[in-house]
This record gives structure tokens, sequence and C-alpha cells, in this order.
């Protein structure tokens, strides 16, 4: 008998448990992916390069970062708005996307100032972009950042394809242009470590617009920063530049769909701190990764890491592990929830049914004793014996705990009792 009540309680607690985990589950997040598409640039450019670190980095860790190169963040936005393109992360920068259509985007981290420079040849010196109407320039390829960054500032000037002629070129082909005076200028947006941009910084022939209305452009668009680039900042050996440049630029992103799982954006963030942590041209030492705001709406998880770190489980173990600990806290507490108060629960509610059996065969009793002594006509005998029969036999049949020993005697001896008075009414 006692097993038999063993055998109930824990069947109860465990279709608790499994209801619990269900519950659990219907919250928890998988575990991490072990692979990821990061969606890149050209060869040469920063964005291929950093795909790269940022693939080693994460290869420690157990997940495989598959680089797709494009032609640039205009690109790569199209890419993580399609959900069949299979790109979960991507290289943007300020500009290109645009709200609501990237609310289900993630800026994870800026990474670091992306200028723009303006290359052009020739004897006058030039400050204003609206200067270059009427001339040949060009623009960077469709689908690159250079382009999504340029086309705009050139509208606002009043420089469009009726007035001038627009080339669409890459940096590479736009600077052998330049070079070779099929076009009269250049537009390029990217870091100051770039190769191309290296390259024309030190090109003697090439000449870099400083912008006299820099700051005018921040005030049209938010994304827009004034950037002051110091005589010398390239190379004191040759005076790169010689006199101090106004540029105007915005901010490389690492740009996330907002499904990838937390614990690769930690990763990501992990990566993204040791890769461009560092003082640059334009940015201070521990200035990069930042999460503030650039035009992309930033992921909690990142904001959350960037402020307080990874969690003490991927500090202390494997990324793998850490991440399997994780999840199984995460589906213990529904079970802690549910099934330790029912074990505390479980065994009030099982006296409280074997009680409420024992009152409610009193309660037969009880009207039956009082018919019997309160009946003056004929005494319907043989129906009475039937009746306490069948108390008798419920009684007989349900085996109690040895709790209600006591009650059970009693109830037995009140069963005698009745049958004796009943049978003197014969």
């Amino acid at each position: 008998y006692r097993q038999r009540r063993l055998v109930r309680r824990f069947a109860i607690l465990g279709a608790a448990a499994m209801v619990a985990m269900l519950a659990g589950f219907q919250f928890l997040q998988p575990l991490p992916p072990d692979t990821i598409v990061i969606a890149s640039g050209v060869d040469g450019g920063l964005y291929h390069r950093y795909a790269r670190e940022y693939a080693t980095l994460l290869a420690e860790h157990g997940v495989r970062v598959i680089e797709r190169q494009t032609s640039g963040a205009a690109e790569n936005y199209a890419l993580l708005l399609d959900p069949a393109s299979g790109v979960d992360v991507a290289f943007l920068q300020g500009g290109v996307a645009s709200m609501p259509e990237a609310e289900h985007l993630d800026m994870l981290a800026s990474l670091y100032i992306e200028p723009l420079w303006i290359f052009y040849r020739g004897d006058a010196t030039l400050g204003r972009i609206n200067q270059l109407r009427g001339k040949r320039l060009a623009i960077g390829a469709p689908g690159s950042g250079t382009n999504a960054f340029a086309r705009p500032i050139l509208a606002a000037n009043g420089i469009t394809s009726a007035n001038s002629a627009i080339h669409e070129s890459g940096s590479a082909e736009a600077l052998r242009q330049l070079e070779t005076g099929e076009v009269d200028a250049v537009f390029l947006v990217g870091g100051a470590a770039s190769p191309m941009i290296q390259q024309a910084l030190f090109e003697p022939a090439f000449r870099l617009m400083s912008l006299e209305r820099a700051e005018a452009y921040t005030r049209r668009w938010p994304h827009i920063e004034h950037l002051t680039l110091p005589p010398g900042a390239i190379s004191f050996e040759r005076d790169i530049p010689e006199n101090t440049v106004r540029l105007i630029g915005t901010k490389a992103m690492l740009v996330a769909r907002d499904d990838v799982h937390p614990a690769v954006v930690n990763l990501l963030i992990d990566a993204a701190r040791e890769i461009h942590g560092r003082q640059g041209i334009f940015e201070d030492g521990g200035e990069f990764p930042g999460t503030a705001r650039v035009d992309i709406p930033v992921s909690s998880y990142a904001d959350q890491h960037r402020r307080f770190g990874p969690s003490y489980l991927y500090q202390v173990l494997p990324f793998w592990a850490a991440a399997l600990v994780e999840r199984a806290i995460i589906l213990l507490i529904p079970l802690l929830v549910v099934v330790v108060p029912l074990m505390n629960l479980l065994p009030r509610m099982v006296r409280w049914r074997d009680r409420s059996r024992l009152v409610r065969w009193y309660g037969r009793l009880a009207l039956l004793e009082r018919d019997v002594a309160t009946r003056k006509d004929d005494a319907p005998v043989d129906k009475w014996l039937q009746e306490l029969a069948e108390i008798s036999r419920a009684v007989g049949q349900r085996r109690m705990p040895p709790a209600f020993a006591s009650e059970m005697f009693t109830l037995r001896e009140h069963i005698d009792l009745v049958r004796r008075e009943i049978l003197a009414r014969r």
C-alpha cells in the first residue's frame, strides 16, 4: 500500500515537472549556433580585413564565421533585410539604413570613424562640394557605402547627373581614373587605415578637400560628424596633411538581425573590443566599440554586455559549456518554482483527501443513526442494514495511512454500535 502511494506521488510530481519543463522551453533560447554568416566588403577593404579577424577570434570559441564578400555597406544592408539571404551579421555605416525598414535589425556596436575623403587634382584650392558641379566625379560602386553616403550630399549641393558626369566606380578604379585624368574628383568613405585611402593620401598629385562648411552637414544629417585632421597626423616625415583638414564622416557599425543568439552577440562584442579598442587617427583608445545610437536601434544584449561585461559563467567556463549551464539554469527555474512548493503541498493534499473521506463516512453514518433513533413508525431494518453494509464495505476497502488508525478504529466501533441499534429495532 505504501509503495502504491509513493508511486502515485512521484507520478504527480513527474507530471508537474514535465509541465514546468515545457513551460520553460517556451521561454528558453536554443543553444547558440556553431556557424554565422557575416557580410563584409571588397578585397583589400577594411570590412574584408576585419571580417577575417572576427572569424579568427570566434573560431577560438567553436563558432565558425562564413564571410560573404559584397560591394559594401549598402549591399550588406539589403542582405540583412532579406531573410532568405542567410546573412546574420554585417558591417554597415551610418546613413545607409532607414526606419522603420530597419526595425528588425540591431546595432551591436559602432566600430570606428569613417570620414568622407574627397580627392581632386588641379592647382585651384577647393573647399566646397558645390564647386565640383559640372565636373567628372567618381562616387563609388553601386551597393557601396561611399555611393550611399555621397548621393544625398551631392544632391544637397545641387550636383546631379544632369549637370555633372557621375561615375559609379569602385575605390581602386576611381583612383586609377583620377590618376589618368578620366575624372576630376573621387569620393571615398572609409577608415584612415584603409589601403585605398592611404594610397590616395600619399599620392603627391592628389589634393584632399578641406570642407569649409563641415559643421553645417552635421545639422542636416544626424549620422554625420564633423572631423578634424591635424597637420602631420598621417605622416610627420612627409607633412601629410600640410594644414588642418576639416572633414565630415560617420561611424562604421556591426549590425545583426534581432534574432541572433545573445551568446553570439557577446562573442562579437568581445571580439570588437579586441579589434577596435585601440587608438586611431580619429578614435580615442577605448572609445570603441561603442553603443551610442548612430541610426539603428542598439541591441539590449550588446548594451548590457558593453556596460557590465560577460556573465560570470562565460568568464570561468568555455563558451559552449557556459551556454549549456546557462540553459540548464534557466530551465531549472520553473522546475524549482513549481515542483518544490508542490512537494510541500502534496502530503497536505493527500491528508486532506483522506480526512475528507472519513468525514464523509461519518456524515453518512450519523444520518443513518439519527434515522434509526428518531423513526417511530415501522422500521425499515433491511434498508438500514443495506446502507450500513455499504458504509462498512467502503470503509473496509479503503486502506488508510497509519496516522488515521485511531479514527478508523473509532469509525468501525461506531458502525458496530449502529448495527446493534438496528438489530434491536427488528
